[in-house]
């Protein structure tokens, strides 16, 4: 069985400093699938795992995972024959329809999909759909902003997962939806640029069924040491083809049944270069809304304002 934990080698080292430098100095460097033996997706995931403990150490919390590569329009996109998983830390979460400093990216795309938040334990080397329903507390809508520390989206299987799934910042919208009946295949998507429909999908774009996807993300986190626990945000996967992200675009989309979310993006000088206020490279963070207090009984885990239903 593979380990999360297990000592990176020389190749993966190095592939973990070139993602944590490009991160740190806020420029995307060359692939990193050189450096670990080829096609080899558990060094890939030892390296991210690796990167998700040195956040931890320095502050950040674990609040959840992102499904990446679900869709089959973004696997054409990247390139990809198969899904993978990534980290949520509570510094990627933004507030609904706040405006999000893009320069905390670095080549960001953005998707709509279903976030799921767990209210009990989802592990095991079986788990099938009926079991992540019965663990799902309530689902909402969801925009997720891809980026990747390789320059130009250059990528295979192995760069992204190094990569923490290529994950960027997400926006949790402010409608719980209980699952009930809700048909998540079915659920219908469109997502916007300003007035411009941008992305069209629906729920089964995401490996036939969000269900599916989460079910998958436990088996594959259950086989890596790290299950999935109550409290945590599951981001499932794209509905449909991601889109590029520039200063000044401001995005909707609606999901069937479960509500809109919104996010705005500008640069740093445009909102808080006012009197009084620090240098635009010190307030990237800062500009948006600080994170909301954690749920009482999740491990640290923020989410939307509201009742489910």
């Amino acid at each position: 069985m593979p380990s999360a934990s297990r000592a990176l080698d020389a190749g993966a080292a190095e592939a973990l400093r070139q993602l944590t430098e490009a991160r740190a100095r806020r420029r995307p460097g060359p692939p990193v699938r050189g450096l670990l033996p080829e096609g080899d997706i558990d060094a890939a995931y030892a390296v991210q795992a690796a990167w998700a403990e040195d956040s931890a150490a320095a502050g950040a919390r674990v609040i959840g995972r992102k499904i990446g590569l679900t869709s089959p329009a973004v696997r054409a996109q990247l390139g990809v024959d198969q899904p993978d998983f990534g980290v949520l830390l509570d510094s990627m979460e933004i507030p609904e329809g706040a405006s999000v400093d893009i320069t905390r990216t670095l080549q960001p795309r953005i998707e709509a999909e279903i976030a799921f938040v767990l209210e009990r334990d989802l592990s095991g080397p079986a788990i099938a759909e009926a079991e992540v329903a019965a663990a799902t507390g309530f689902v909402v809508a969801a925009l997720e902003v891809v980026d990747s520390r390789i320059a130009d989206w250059d990528i295979g299987i192995v760069d992204t997962v190094a990569d923490n799934a290529s994950s960027g910042l997400f926006v949790l919208g402010a409608h719980r939806q209980g699952l009930g009946s809700l048909d998540l295949a079915g659920c219908a998507m469109t997502m916007w640029r300003g007035r411009q429909v941008v992305s069209q999908g629906s729920g089964a774009a995401c490996l036939g069924n969000p269900l599916s996807a989460v079910a998958w993300l436990a088996r594959t986190a259950h086989r890596y040491g790290r299950p999935l626990r109550a409290g945590e945000i599951v981001l499932s996967g794209a509905l449909g083809p991601m889109v590029p992200v520039a200063p000044g675009d401001g995005f909707r989309a609606d999901i069937s049944g479960l509500g809109q979310v919104s996010a705005t993006f500008t640069e740093a000088r445009e909102r808080c270069d006012s009197p009084g206020s620090a240098p635009a490279a010190e307030t990237s963070a800062a500009c948006v809304a600080g994170p909301r207090e954690p749920v009482a009984g999740g491990p640290g885990t923020r989410v939307p304002q509201g009742e489910a239903e």
